[in-house]
């Protein structure tokens, strides 16, 4: 499972969301490998504030010939997960295309949701080249019940790509735990973010799974 974590738009959780995702993994006992295909360099800062152990190792790519070179790289690994660059350009191509699956972080906002459309498009153009890449949305930092976090599933309805559930809430254990180098599940491990993580993560590796079946 090679799975990307990709937004045209800057700030929308791209980093949290993939260190999380790739936590979680490690946690279930999976070989797990996390690329920071960025040239901000998050991931890999994430990495260096981290007193404990490490739960995988986090290696910067952030070239346009990533798509060429993960593949020898990732042997050996039961999940990849690629954090990857904002902006289209060809950092971004290069990661989608080294991806089986990508994950649009979009928060509730009027913005993110037009900002979407760019991302989709690259994955359109990539799937002339990889025809089984998968996409998804992830709804990130939805605020309660507020009306904006109900309205966003339905604005993003016209993408035509599936919005995995749950949604990620505002939580302030997110921007805790990253300062510390750690996951939610580490920070947290009984809270409500770790447990909205690890439903995600079980619907990421379902449609993987199921992805692979066909």
């Amino acid at each position: 499972m090679i799975l990307g974590v990709l937004n045209q738009k800057g700030g929308v959780g791209k980093t949290t969301i993939a260190v999380n995702i790739a936590a979680t993994l490690a946690g279930e006992g999976r070989r797990v490998l996390l690329i920071d295909a960025d040239p901000q360099g998050s991931a890999l800062a994430w990495s260096s504030a981290r007193t404990r152990d490490p739960l995988f190792p986090v290696v910067g790519m952030a070239k346009p010939t990533l798509h060429r070179d993960l593949p020898s790289l990732a042997r050996g690994y039961d999940a990849v997960i690629v954090d990857g660059a904002p902006r289209a350009n060809d950092l971004a191509r290069a990661a989608i295309l080294a991806c089986d699956t990508v994950l649009i972080p979009v928060q509730p906002s009027p913005y993110d949701v037009w900002a979407a459309q760019e991302t989709v498009e690259l994955l359109r153009e990539a799937r002339i080249y990889k025809e089984a890449l998968a996409g998804a949305f992830v709804i990130n930092r939805k605020i309660g019940n507020s009306a904006i976090g109900r309205d966003v599933t339905s604005a993003l309805e016209p993408f035509a790509m599936p919005v995995l559930e749950p949604p990620l809430c505002q939580r302030v254990v997110y921007a805790e735990s990253a300062a510390q180098g750690l996951s939610v599940a580490e920070a947290a491990p009984r809270g409500e973010a770790a447990r909205e993580i690890a439903a995600l993560v079980a619907a990421i590796v379902d449609i993987c799974e199921r992805k692979d079946a066909a």
